[in-house]
Order: C-alpha cells, then sequence, then structure tokens
C-alpha cells in the first residue's frame, strides 16, 4: 500500500519561536524516508482550514497570539469536527495555551482559545526557563526532553490528561507536576527547541495516529535508524539548563 498523509503548518508566520518549525521539518522527513507520501499546506491569517490528518502550532509572543486567536475563533467548530474525527493536533506554547479555552495575560483582553482541550491558561508572575525532561504513560520510550520558556499557568480539567508529568522543571504550573495537555489526538507541550528532532518516538506516534486517521486502522512504522536522535535524546534526560 502507497500510504499518504496530509500535515498543515498552522499560521507559521505569527507563532514560530525557537525553533518550532524544527518538528514540521522531522514529521515530513521521518515520513519522506518511510515512503510515506505527504501533502503539505501552510495555512496563512485569511485562509480557510479544510481537513487535514495532521495540525501543528507553534508558539508566540502576546501580539502575535491575539492576531491567532482571532484566526482560529473563526474556525473553531470546522477544528472541533476535526479533531472528534480523529485528526491529529500539536500545539507549543502560545499554540498549546490557544488549543484550551482561553489564555488570559497581564494585560489586555482575555484571549478565547478554541477549547480542543479542557484547559485555561492565565499569566503568571514567574518566568520558567530551563530544559525539561517528563515521563509519559503511553510512549514505548517514556521520555521527553525539551526546552520550556513561558511564565503562562495553565491548568487541566474533565477529561484532558497531562502529556506527561515533570522529572526536571516546571511544566504546566510549576506546581503540580504536569506537562503539556492530551484529549483524543490532540496534544499540547510547553517544549521548545525544537521538540520533535529529539523525541523521534514521540514524532512516529503522531504519525501513526494521522495514518490510523486516514486508513481507518493501526499501521506499523517501519524502524528507523534514529542512533544519533537518541543520542540526543538521552543526552538531554536530567539536564537542568
Amino acid at each position: 500500500m502507497n500510504l499518504k498523509i496530509s500535515i498543515a503548518h498552522l499560521y507559521p508566520g505569527l507563532l514560530n519561536l525557537y525553533g518550532d518549525r524544527g518538528n514540521i521539518i522531522t514529521l515530513l522527513r521521518r515520513c519522506e524516508w518511510r515512503g510515506i507520501e505527504t501533502e503539505f499546506e501552510e495555512i496563512n491569517p485569511g485562509d480557510k482550514i479544510y481537513g487535514h490528518d495532521l495540525y501543528f502550532i507553534g508558539g508566540g509572543q502576546d501580539k502575535q497570539q491575539v492576531e491567532v486567536a482571532s484566526e482560529l475563533f473563526r474556525q473553531k467548530d470546522n477544528l472541533t469536527d476535526q479533531r472528534d474525527e480523529g485528526a491529529v493536533f500539536l500545539g507549543i506554547c502560545g499554540g498549546y495555551q490557544l488549543m484550551g479555552h482561553y489564555y488570559q495575560p497581564f494585560e489586555g483582553d482575555r484571549l478565547n482559545g478554541i477549547s480542543l482541550l479542557d484547559a485555561y491558561t492565565v499569566a503568571g508572575k514567574k518566568r520558567f526557563i530551563g530544559n525539561v525532561t517528563a515521563e509519559t504513560d503511553f510512549l514505548t520510550l517514556k521520555t521527553l526532553v525539551g526546552f520550556e520558556n513561558h511564565s503562562g499557568l495553565t491548568y487541566l480539567q474533565g477529561k484532558t490528561l497531562p502529556l506527561a508529568e515533570i522529572i526536571t522543571g516546571n511544566g504546566n504550573n510549576g506546581i503540580d507536576k504536569t506537562e503539556g495537555a492530551r484529549y483524543k489526538n490532540v496534544f499540547g507541550t510547553y517544549l521548545h527547541g525544537s521538540l520533535l528532532p529529539k523525541n523521534p518516538h514521540f514524532a512516529d506516534y503522531l504519525i501513526e495516529l494521522a495514518l490510523e486517521k486516514r486508513y481507518g486502522e493501526k499501521i506499523e512504522l517501519k524502524q528507523l535508524d534514529d542512533k544519533l536522535e537518541l543520542q540526543t535524546h538521552y543526552s538531554l534526560v536530567n539536564k537542568a539548563y
């Protein structure tokens, strides 16, 4: 079977801090190396969002979040329907915050999110900066590593679960030891740096979910030689700064 998935990068001109575009490059390359065809689209302000298998949205400053929030909110119902049909979403930092119910900055109006996750974020007084190691309960290789740089405090509710539990770093709010969020095939995290090149096992998990969404069955990926990627991953486990 010739496999194919479609990937969309939401608002890369506005939300693309700390190497977030590397997540897209990782997804495209790991598909290419396996012979999986990819359809790729950048979604910019004013564009209508059509059905894709996997969506990525990165992080940005408050000013850029304001513009993106209004763009996303116009298409909230569409994106909610796609979530419920199994589309995969990965949001980083500012993008993660906008996938919840709202983000309340220190100054200015509350930014409405699109509620793909049952979560909300308020601005905190302390900035969390540094390397993070967190542990999942759903990946074969359980650790995730990345770099956080945020002052937003995110709180999860209802059926939305943490992406991982903090080992090193601060995570969602510096209190409850959670990092990121997940519900259905929606994933949010504060981990920049970028996330997926250092966590190839998570990149593959997202690709598997996108393939399952498209074909209606679980498809096992061909193994890649991840020696370099995993060497990088393990070099950062439990590294605080």
